[in-house]
């Protein structure tokens, strides 16, 4: 027989808000929110895990002053939504190391590239609703990183201020050379040994 899901587990009469979510017990697992719906994050691939700590690295290495670079940390794009990017790149606020220790997620206005690792079970999200979603907050840069078959692909966008969507400009499998939204150059297929 099931366990009865937890009380906190019970959706407010309103339904789930980007806030709520600063407002889950501790043992409640890792969840991002996508229309007012808490998705649980499923167990990483090793693909995944160490394409997101690689890219972590070389991005933080390549970064000027003024620019962080996190990861697995969520940005509140509207009252039911908040997803937790793979990786996050953003302009820091010149807060305090205390207050930058506290926070629980990073405004849309501050995030310059958000990236995307594409695992089997977050597949379409990651390629329809989450971009669609960061696309609607204005974040400018937007890269999806993919296994295709042994070969680890790049999927490079930015933001079409217009239509506020992306547009894809570029899918590197070998080398990623950009300049925005600040110059690097990654070999695509050392991300994953």
């Amino acid at each position: 027989m099931a366990e009865p899901l937890p009380d906190w587990f019970m959706p407010p009469a309103e339904g789930w808000t980007a806030d709520d979510m600063d407002h889950l017990p501790p043992e409640a697992p890792r969840m991002e929110l996508i229309d007012g719906a808490p998705i649980v994050m499923s167990p990483q691939t090793m693909f995944h895990s160490d394409a997101m700590w690689e890219l972590v690295h070389l991005l933080k290495q390549a970064a000027p002053s003024g620019v962080r670079v996190s990861m697995e940390m969520t940005t509140k794009l509207g009252t039911h939504q908040r997803p937790e990017p793979d990786v996050v790149v953003y302009r820091d606020s010149g807060e305090s190391s205390g207050q930058r220790r506290k926070r629980t997620h990073i405004p849309p206005e501050d995030i310059l590239l958000v990236v995307e690792i594409v695992s089997p079970e977050s597949r379409f999200r990651d390629l329809n609703v989450k971009p669609q979603k960061y696309a609607e907050a204005g974040i400018p840069h937007f890269w999806r990183v993919e296994d295709e078959d042994g070969t680890t692909a790049i999927h490079v966008h930015e933001l079409d201020e217009t239509g506020k969507s992306y547009v894809p400009t570029t899918i590197a499998r070998e080398i990623l050379n950009v300049g925005r939204p600040f110059p690097v150059k990654i070999d695509v297929q050392t991300l994953v040994d």
